[in-house]
């Protein structure tokens, strides 16, 4: 299986049953040769302007199966913020000027 292949399966948490994405790029251990994780980037705030979200890492350990359309993971479930980051406005207006 090619890094693309795996790339094009939604990320499935098992517990929760929640479809997180897919995989955006992978942590590799060069010295043994084998994945050491994978990463799904974070969420944009705000198309970009203002940053990602938090970056969710898979541990290889924490994949359950690899099927033809999914990677099932134990890996718990990223934290929602509900409410806006303080100064988001500021952020904002610095980025434009």
């Amino acid at each position: 299986m090619t890094f693309q292949e795996l790339c094009a399966k939604e990320v499935v948490q098992i517990q929760e049953g929640a479809c997180l994405g897919k995989v955006d790029d992978m942590v590799i251990d060069l010295e043994h040769a084998r994945i050491e994780s994978l990463l799904m980037l974070g969420r944009p705030k705000l198309f970009g302007l203002l940053g990602r979200g938090e970056t969710l890492t898979i541990p290889w350990e924490d994949i359950e199966k690899i099927g033809a359309d999914a990677l099932l993971i134990h890996t718990p479930m990223p934290e929602q913020r509900a409410e806006a980051e303080p100064g988001w406005l500021e952020k904002l207006l610095g980025k434009i000027k």
